[in-house]
């Protein structure tokens, strides 16, 4: 049996060369600077105007759906129903 000296240098070093790059690795993620995103004061404005209008129309839409309900008069449009179903059953 013939043993290599430069295999078996070879072998103990993949393990070194790993645990190097692992190190080199995480030192670079600290220095690598973050992304960050900033959002205007005026773009956070129009974003709570838009959701505050968005949640009265809900709001509005909820309570008429209940007073139908409670008075009887809410019919399942079975049309309606059919046609957002038969996407999924094709």
């Amino acid at each position: 049996m013939k043993i290599n000296d430069n295999q078996r240098i070879g072998a103990v070093n993949p393990y070194k060369k790993v645990g190097d790059s692992k190190f080199a690795y995480s030192t670079e993620k600290k220095d690598k600077p973050k992304d960050q995103v900033e959002i205007s004061a005026e773009a956070k404005e129009l974003l709570g105007v838009h959701e505050s209008a968005r949640t009265e129309e809900q709001a509005r839409r909820i309570e008429d759906l209940k007073s139908s309900v409670a008075n009887g008069t809410y019919r399942v449009d079975a049309n309606k129903i059919a046609e957002k179903l038969l996407p999924f059953l094709k």
